[in-house]
């Protein structure tokens, strides 16, 4: 089982969208995914559907309560499945604050269910980890818990510099909470091919990445995906049905990006049909030269 942890201190970068759609495009695709929703303001859940009143179990049971997640998952489609978030979980930053090895709780919930021998066809092939825009108690179990970091990136100079910043924080916890952590990728979301900002903030990124090559950072094998998802409208309007964009547009750009980038996680780039979509494999855009923006002393930073 793959398990990645879908991370950016920053909000409005796509995080949610990137994390649901993903799922979903991977589940149409034949893969078992479980999608958790660590993120307070519960938009994975709500995107998937599923409107929690308080009552129900939800993560929050999961880090303060130590209930079992198979008591907590729900069904979200074919081959999907939800451990939801509610309100409530804003309440464990503190309830955690004074309780030792809180950073690794999630990450003990998902070993005892491995221990206590899943049943094959409930077990997942991809676990995709939604974490809220901070780097609190909540995203540090997600990444003790995690193999790998995708990071959804809007193409803007600030984002670059907040990059810099979540790099260091797993390079740390690498360091000391989870040495098998890596940053395989990072999405490039909310992507407008005409801009020449967009193309230079991805030059200046695989710049970074390249030079981060042989270093013993966790993003020293990371890429830059090469599939761009695109600005669009249907992206923005599925949540409010409860619903991937393969379920609300399935013939928008939007799923078109989704399913593209589902090829790449999965390692495959011959055209296959996900869903009602052919979709060939993605051709990375090549931005032109020119010096990058981030702090060059990142790529040499020793994570160990």
């Amino acid at each position: 089982m793959r398990k990645i942890a879908v991370i950016n201190q920053k909000g409005g970068v796509g995080k949610t969208t990137t994390t649901v759609n993903l799922a979903a495009a991977l589940a149409l695709a034949g893969r078992r995914v479980c999608v958790l929703d660590l993120d307070p303001q519960a938009h994975a859940s709500t995107h998937l559907g599923v409107e929690l009143d308080g009552t129900a179990p939800s993560m929050y049971d999961v880090l303060v309560s130590g209930k079992p997640l198979a008591d907590v998952r729900r069904a979200a489609g074919e081959n999907l499945s939800l451990v939801p978030a509610d309100i409530n979980l804003a309440a464990a930053e503190v309830e955690l604050a004074g309780i030792v090895g809180r950073e690794v709780i999630l990450r003990e919930a998902l070993a005892s269910e491995e221990a206590a021998g899943a049943k094959p066809q409930a077990a997942s092939d991809f676990l995709l980890m939604d974490c809220g825009p901070s780097l609190g108690v909540l995203t540090l179990n997600a990444l003790a818990a995690a193999d790998e970091v995708f990071i959804p990136l809007q193409p803007h100079f600030l984002a670059l510099h907040g990059l810099s910043k979540l790099l260091e924080t797993t390079a740390l916890v690498a360091r000391r909470i989870n040495p098998k952590l890596v940053v395989s990728g990072v999405v490039v979301c909310l992507y407008d091919a005409a801009t020449k900002l967009a193309q230079e903030v991805v030059s200046d990124l695989t710049t970074f990445l390249d030079k981060s090559r042989g270093a013993n950072v966790p993003w020293a094998r990371a890429q830059v995906f090469g599939t761009r998802i695109r600005r669009n409208i249907k992206l923005a309007e599925c949540p409010s049905f409860g619903k991937s964009v393969f379920a609300y547009a399935p013939k928008s750009s939007g799923a078109a990006d989704y399913a593209a980038l589902a090829l790449e996680v999965m390692g495959e780039t011959a055209p296959q049909v996900i869903g009602p979509l052919k979709v060939p494999a993605a051709a990375p855009v090549e931005p032109p030269a020119r010096q990058t923006v981030l702090e060059p002393g990142y790529a040499g930073t020793s994570a160990s």
